[in-house]
């Protein structure tokens, strides 16, 4: 009868995955392990041991560097996701009760790396526990929160902005435990959840068909794979990269924001815009 009624429920059904993704090998990332080596060939050693003692923000690396970082990270993943979505379709209809199970959980895992991925490098706090194999509420929420910014809903936008504030203000580093298990982001979490179980039920379908031939169900099921992991990471890459959260310490200036191709004067910094408050980034 549970087990019935978990499957009936989308918001547990995601949970669920989310859960077992996690659990696999290889999922969770070392956040300073993975600084250290994403960063190593555009940093110098002082920024890089600072950015992973803090953060990229407070070693003050550019967005444009953590940008040209993370489409690495979305390529090498959506490549190895795409690659090993497309093993799976190879068998066909045969072996469809075995595979696509399989291959959505692969999905999820590779979505799960790389949102860690961005998410460190956009300077946001552990997300794992090292000390723990289960997600605690917060982890999940937060990870729910990105996985519906890739998704494309506005209201997991909202949160995460609201989360990323709460963090920015307080000068912590881990997740706010409150906002994300009690506050008001977590109803939303509760919301996105359910939309992504069902969002993750068509996926299965989708999938389903596409490996139905053999072989060429292989190249369906990995160009399916290419075309929506590629645009979903890119997607959580935009939003990450605007909050206030990933400003660059000492990089952040308030005045007009100047469209020519000179570079704004010292002078025309501190003129403020009548009714305007501009950020503009100066990037080295």
């Amino acid at each position: 009868m549970v087990t019935g009624q978990v499957s009936e429920n989308p918001e547990s059904r995601f949970s669920a995955l989310l859960a077992g993704a996690a659990r696999l090998p290889g999922v969770r990332i070392d956040r300073e392990a993975y600084l250290r080596t994403a960063l190593a060939r555009h940093c110098s050693e002082d920024d890089v041991r600072r950015a992973t003692e803090e953060t990229p923000a407070a070693a003050g690396i550019p967005l444009d560097v953590l940008d040209r970082v993370a489409n690495e990270s979305i390529r090498y993943e959506t490549a190895k996701v795409s690659a090993l979505s497309a093993a799976a379709g190879i068998p066909g209809f045969i072996a469809m009760p075995a595979t696509v199970p399989a291959d959505l959980a692969q999905y999820v895992a590779h979505m799960l790396r790389v949102a860690q991925k961005l998410a460190y490098l956009y300077s946001w706090p552990d997300l794992f526990s090292a000390d723990n194999d289960d997600l605690d509420d917060a982890t999940k929420g937060v990870l729910t929160l990105f996985f519906g910014v890739m998704f494309g809903t506005q209201s997991a936008n909202a949160a995460v902005g609201k989360v990323a504030e709460a963090m920015a203000e307080q000068v912590v580093k881990k997740l706010p435990q409150r906002a994300l298990t009690k506050g008001v982001v977590y109803p939303v979490v509760k919301k996105v959840a359910e939309y992504l179980g069902v969002e993750m039920t068509k996926q299965t379908f989708a999938k389903s068909v596409s490996k139905a031939i053999p072989l060429v169900g292989a190249a369906v099921s990995g160009g399916l794979t290419f075309a929506t992991f590629r645009p979903m990471s890119k997607r959580l890459k935009t939003h990450l990269s605007g909050l206030e959260l990933a400003e660059p310490v000492g990089q952040v200036i308030t005045g007009e924001v100047i469209r020519d191709e000179e570079s704004p004067t010292a002078d025309q910094a501190k003129i403020p815009h009548p009714g305007r408050d501009w950020r503009v980034l100066r990037r080295r």
